[in-house]
């Protein structure tokens, strides 16, 4: 890697108490003639005990900058920017370097643990591997503090568990022992790659329960990646929202979702189920008062409207255009945002260098006041 200039949407100083700061991280891959930009301009600080939640559609780069981070890019791939942890320049690191200090000071839980896993290694010795190679405790000593910490994340009888292989825990025992072995050596940060993907809404709500957890004991900082807009109301403190690459708003959890300034932040909102909401092609959503909840239910009569959505497709990575990337599905959009790129600013009063809350909209009063027109007249 190497350390480019910082533009605009990478001004905010780095705060003195920050655990990690990301600062114009940009990360492209060239394949033949194309070269694909999947992050651009990338900046973020994440303090001790913060929960940031990235959201976005498939494809806006969440994972491949959770990756930039952590050093687990392939040569393919072309990084700029400043990756700071605890004060320690990332940026540059060879692999030796960056191998000292994945799992220790930093860790990441992939979406899929399955494929994570090791097979053929039991989930005790998979959890004591990353304990003797980053705490040389021995090998009782490990296999000790790995039952403590199946206990620590929620597996029932952890020392019948750690002598059991990936296959004969069910999925949201899986993704639990992934958990042990990102906090094994209570780790600075620690990067959820959509961990509660494929899971029963039970299983989502225990391992959400053990990132809080672990959060508050440990004072972990944790990157929640996710497409889930309820589960980053549920843990998240602040949100960033990236689109084709580029970060679009950023601001605290409560924030965002009632006042977005972004037409896109909006339209992801906008597509979320709400109970009691009734909506088009043959579904609506009403409230079960028996069971208390929202149940999805079909239904053939008139009257009802669709689930809002946003309009268009997800632009080629291929090239980045010196202009707003979401400008050909805003139907706000002017020649303005047509012909230059915004930056982060801030929108609202508090509009000094530490803004919380930053869009890269040229119209963000235009979008809040949108809003609230259409909330009025609903």
């Amino acid at each position: 890697m190497s350390t480019s200039g910082i533009p605009e949407t990478a001004t905010v100083a780095t705060a003195p108490e920050a655990v990690l700061s990301v600062r114009d991280l940009s990360v492209s891959f060239r394949s033949g003639t194309r070269t694909v930009h999947a992050v651009d301009h990338l900046s973020y600080d994440l303090a001790a005990g913060e929960v940031l939640a990235v959201v976005g559609e498939s494809g806006c780069g969440k994972s491949v900058a959770a990756m930039a981070v952590t050093g687990l890019l392939p040569s393919t791939a072309h990084i700029t920017g400043s990756i700071r942890l605890a004060g320690r320049e990332l940026a540059g690191a060879d692999e030796k370097e960056l191998g000292r200090v994945r799992g220790k000071d930093i860790a990441m839980i992939f979406q899929e643990p399955m494929t994570s896993l090791n097979p053929v290694l039991t989930v005790g010795r998979q959890i004591g591997e990353v304990l003797r190679r980053h705490q040389g405790l021995t090998k009782k000593q490990a296999r000790a503090r790995a039952v403590e910490l199946l206990d620590l994340v929620g597996i029932p009888a952890p020392r019948q568990r750690i002598d059991e292989y990936p296959h004969q825990l069910s999925g949201g025992m899986r993704q639990r022992v992934m958990i042990a072995i990102g906090v094994a050596c209570d780790p600075a940060v620690l990067i959820a790659d959509e961990p509660t993907t494929a899971l029963d809404v039970t299983v989502q709500a225990g391992i959400l329960e053990v990132l809080q957890s672990l959060r508050e004991r440990l004072g972990t900082a944790v990157v929640l990646i996710t497409h889930d807009l309820g589960v980053v109301a549920d843990i998240a403190d602040r949100v960033l929202v990236m689109y084709a690459g580029r970060p679009v708003e950023q601001a605290p959890v409560h924030e965002l979702f009632d006042a977005p300034r972004h037409p896109y932040t909006r339209g992801l909102l906008g597509a979320v189920l709400k109970p009691g909401v009734a909506v088009g092609a043959g579904v609506a959503v009403k409230a079960d008062a028996e069971a208390g909840s929202g149940v999805a239910v079909a239904s053939g009569g008139g009257g009802k409207r669709r689930l809002p959505e946003i309009p268009g497709l997800v632009p080629s990575l291929d090239e980045q255009p010196d202009a707003c990337t979401f400008a050909p599905r805003c139907a706000r959009a002017d020649e303005q945002c047509r012909s230059s790129r915004p930056g982060l600013k801030a929108v609202t009063a508090d509009a000094g260098a530490d803004a919380k809350h930053r869009a890269a909209c040229w119209h963000p009063h235009d979008v809040a006041l949108q809003r609230i027109t259409q909330e009025a007249g609903q």
